[in-house]
């Protein structure tokens, strides 16, 4: 009896605390990849401008034009990405759910076999498959995780996958133009401050997936600082040969 009462415990606890973070929405991968996006690229423009010799104003300017056209750049491509790849799953789903109009025994028997190479004995797996092809678009959910892997409920959006990479591109990019915008005349602010923005954004990266916070900052900031020093000597090189 105690076996019993401690396995029910342990299953109401397990049943309260169980909880996955949100691994299919559309927001987290633009987001992460817009923010690493805009700092690494804004910076390693800005200190290839900044390798030529040119003024303040000239570095201030090009990382404003950074930041504009990289933000609408990666909107407009994660919304024709994301809806490309919806539009593509919908279809699918169309053609899934005309062979469960036209054929319903036909794909009721599918399922069963598909229960039965799981390990369900083949009267249960017929008697499964039966009740879960009543209602057309529960079958059609279960065909869909089952067949295409995805859920018909879950689709990613694709302005929320836009809006998520122009918001997240545009704050990366704006960190290193902070420091001149607040009225640095060099470059080693702005580079400090992008540098730790990368580890930052790594470190918190880290908290949804399987790194440790150090090893993901460690490897944005490294990632970005080498972008930023070989931009930097191609615009020393090409501003020496031009003058």
């Amino acid at each position: 009896m105690s076996i019993i009462e401690t396995d029910a415990v342990l299953h109401e606890a397990h049943r309260d605390n169980h909880t996955h973070r949100d691994v299919n929405g559309g927001w987290l991968r633009p987001a992460v990849f817009g923010a690493m996006d805009g700092l690494v690229s804004n910076l390693a423009l800005m200190t290839g401008v900044a390798g030529g010799a040119v003024s303040q104003q000239t570095i201030v300017i090009t990382g404003l034009a950074g930041l504009a056209a990289g933000a609408f750049s990666m909107a407009a491509g994660e919304y024709t990405s994301v809806a490309s790849q919806r539009e593509l799953v919908e279809a699918e789903l169309a053609v899934e759910r005309r062979e469960l109009r036209k054929h319903p025994k036909d794909e009721m028997r599918e399922l069963a076999a598909l229960y039965e190479s799981r390990g369900v004995e083949p009267a249960l797996a017929q008697e499964v498959a039966r009740q879960l092809s009543r209602d057309p678009e529960q079958a059609l959910e279960i065909h869909a995780r089952e067949e295409l892997g995805i859920d018909p409920g879950d689709l990613p959006s694709p302005l929320v996958a836009a809006l998520s990479s122009f918001g997240a591109f545009a704050l990366g990019a704006l960190l290193p133009l902070l420091p001149y915008l607040l009225g640095a005349g060099q470059m080693w602010p702005a580079v400090l401050l992008a540098l730790a923005g990368l580890f930052g954004c790594g470190a918190v990266v880290a908290r949804v997936t399987a790194r440790t916070w150090w090893f993901s900052g460690l490897r944005q900031l490294v990632l970005g600082g080498a972008a930023a020093a070989i931009t930097y000597g191609l615009g020393a090189l090409f501003g020496v040969a031009a003058g």
